[in-house]
């Protein structure tokens, strides 16, 4: 009840501030139009890039250094740290890349926002920047109007660079207009004292705005137009660091494991640098009067000397904590343990994974090959065998012969409790995900529905299959027994083959070639299977009866065979014109 009253009084009290005071109103709607523009910017990113930010972050991050670099350029150039972390936590949760390639991006991207500070400082305060901001947004605009999204992404760019240019315009104003009537230069710290204040107003300040780049783009406006003192934004700057980490921890509770483990890095990194930043104040802002002449720096611009100072001390805090990044990312993987799945769960669908295309892709690939895992393991405990036989290097014959006794398997209960379950999980974050998608990564969606739908078909195949299995083991007719026995023997032959093309690392071509091979041979061996069993009909080795069932059980296995070789092309041939190949055999 109280919450209800304060929270409409609070919004209140703000709004007769803005509305009575001119000269904030001013500098708050600067911050307003400055925040709506790195929104922009973000969006226009993920329109603009096609995925190739993804690209970039999947392939270039496979050492620590490389991690480390990939951030901070990626960061820089997009202007948007919560951006790179979304696709970075993506990218954990689709196992495309791994923690420790996660942590260094995050790091990297730590040292990439101190781009913002460059732009403002270098730009903002030295020409006359809301001149550029309105063409930029007029073309913006324009732009929204195209079909083509990377049309729409460059426009989002544009407007989002419009709105920053006149955020830091409105900024500088009401800056410079408040000077004269209030003078916050008179409430100068000196010391220490003064450092642990201001450290705590810059991170109380980026906790309330939930932006560090806002937050530093206030900090240099102020300072350029003298109404706080250059040590004490050097303290701000410190302290828009902290509060970040306050940010990152607020945005991943409501995130999965990854996204946890990787604001505790944040929180760690950005405290220690703080911590370091604070203590050696006084010799980097020392450091910063050395650094600036040979970086054709003005003596009197202090607005590019505290730039210079925010890149040094994130600079700094890599250098300090990348050498204990491993010991760092085995205790994150101590914390926010799952508790173990149900086996009818996914393991690599999350809504985080579903809102960037090429993690989305990679996740529900995964999720179907942990469906045709399950369905496998079904299928072949139906025929009375054991995995680790049938991929030996044991003769088929004798794997089928040591395995005659019937193992207690409850196929229908195994497909309504776990792998209908998990092909429902699959659809429905398939579905999700081709919002986000272009035509051709819905036709890759559609391939793996497909295929999700063609493994979950055979474990109804194979539950036919399985009764007249069982029934048949017990008769005395070693004619009949003998015909199961050679289905069984196909369905491992063609299980063998597959795992030699999941494992195989060549030419995909290849792949599709073995696989075209064994579907003729599958055809064959239908064709042979019936024309056997018409002789033993007529030879009066079998009756009418086991006759029908036979040749209904040829079906099936020759329809799991298909199946599962169909299912090997979309999940283990990449390559989207090799596959559209295996779509040309097809028709023939």
């Amino acid at each position: 009840m109280l919450k209800r009253i304060i929270t409409p009084l609070l919004f209140l009290l703000f709004a007769w501030f803005v509305v009575s005071n001119n000269d904030a109103k001013t500098i708050i709607a600067g911050i307003a139009i400055f925040l709506i523009g790195m929104h922009y910017m973000e969006d226009g990113f993920k329109l603009f890039s096609g995925g190739t930010l993804e690209i970039v972050l999947e392939r270039f991050t496979s050492t620590t250094p490389r991690a480390i670099g990939t951030g901070f350029l990626a960061t820089a150039v997009v202007q948007s740290s919560s951006l790179v972390s979304v696709i970075v936590i993506s990218f954990l949760s689709a196992e495309l890349i791994g923690l420790t390639q996660a942590v260094g991006v995050v790091f990297g991207s730590n040292i990439g926002t101190t781009a913002t500070a460059w732009l403002v400082s270098s730009f903002g305060l030295k020409i006359k920047i809301a001149h550029y901001a309105l063409p930029m947004l007029i073309f913006g605009v324009m732009l929204q109007f195209s079909k083509q999204n990377a049309y729409k992404g460059i426009g989002s760019v544009m407007i989002g660079l419009g709105f920053i240019f006149l955020g830091i315009a409105y900024m500088k104003e009401g800056f410079e207009t408040m000077k004269q009537g209030l003078d916050l230069a008179e409430y100068a710290m000196a010391g220490y004292l003064g450092v642990f204040v201001y450290v705590l107003f810059g991170a109380v300040a980026t906790v309330i705005i939930q932006s560090s780049s806002a937050t530093m783009a206030i900090i240099i406006t102020a300072l350029a137009t003298g109404h706080i003192d250059y040590i004490n934004a050097l303290a701000l700057a410190i302290g828009a660091n902290v509060g970040t980490t306050v940010t990152a921890v607020l945005g991943a509770l409501a995130s999965n494991k990854n996204g946890k483990r990787l604001a505790v890095a944040h929180f760690i990194f950005n405290m220690i640098t703080g911590l370091v930043a604070i203590i050696l104040i006084y010799p980097l802002r020392d450091l910063v009067e050395i650094l600036a002449p040979m970086l054709a720096i003005a003596d009197t611009d202090v607005a590019m000397k505290l730039s210079l100072f925010h890149t040094i001390f994130n600079v700094l805090g890599v250098l300090l904590v990348t050498p204990f990044i491993r010991r760092l990312v085995r205790f994150l993987e101590t914390l926010f343990r799952d508790q173990e799945k149900a086996r009818g769960q996914a393991k690599y669908l999350t809504y985080e994974v579903m809102e960037i295309p090429a993690t989305a892709l990679a996740a529900i690939r995964k999720e179907t090959i942990h469906l045709y895992d399950k369905s496998v393991e079904a299928i072949v405990h139906a025929l009375n065998l054991h995995r680790s036989e049938i991929y030996s290097a044991m003769a088929i014959d004798d794997v089928i012969e040591k395995s005659g006794d019937p193992i207690p398997t409850n196929v229908d209960k195994i497909y309504q409790e776990e792998i209908k379950s998990l092909y429902g999980e699959i659809i429905r974050y398939a579905s999700i995900s081709q919002t986000h998608m272009d035509q051709v990564g819905n036709n890759q969606i559609y391939e793996l529905k497909l295929t999700a739908r063609h493994i979950i078909e055979m474990v109804k195949d194979v539950r036919e299959l399985q009764k007249n299995l069982n029934f048949y083991a017990k008769s005395h007719n070693t004619v009949i027994v003998g015909q199961y026995n050679e289905l069984r023997a196909e369905l491992i032959a063609i299980l063998r083959k597959i795992e030699e093309v999941r494992t195989y690392e060549g030419d995909e071509e290849e792949i599709l070639t073995r696989i075209e091979v064994q579907k003729a041979s599958s055809k064959e061996n239908e064709l042979k299977m019936n024309q056997t069993v018409d002789a033993l009909i007529r030879d009066n080795k079998i009756d009418p009866n086991s006759a029908s069932s036979l040749i209904n059980d040829i079906g099936f296995t020759h329809s799991i065979r298909k199946k599962l070789l169909k299912s090997a092309v979309t999940l283990w041939v990449r390559d989207e014109e090799i596959r559209e190949l295996e779509d040309e055999y097809e028709t023939e």
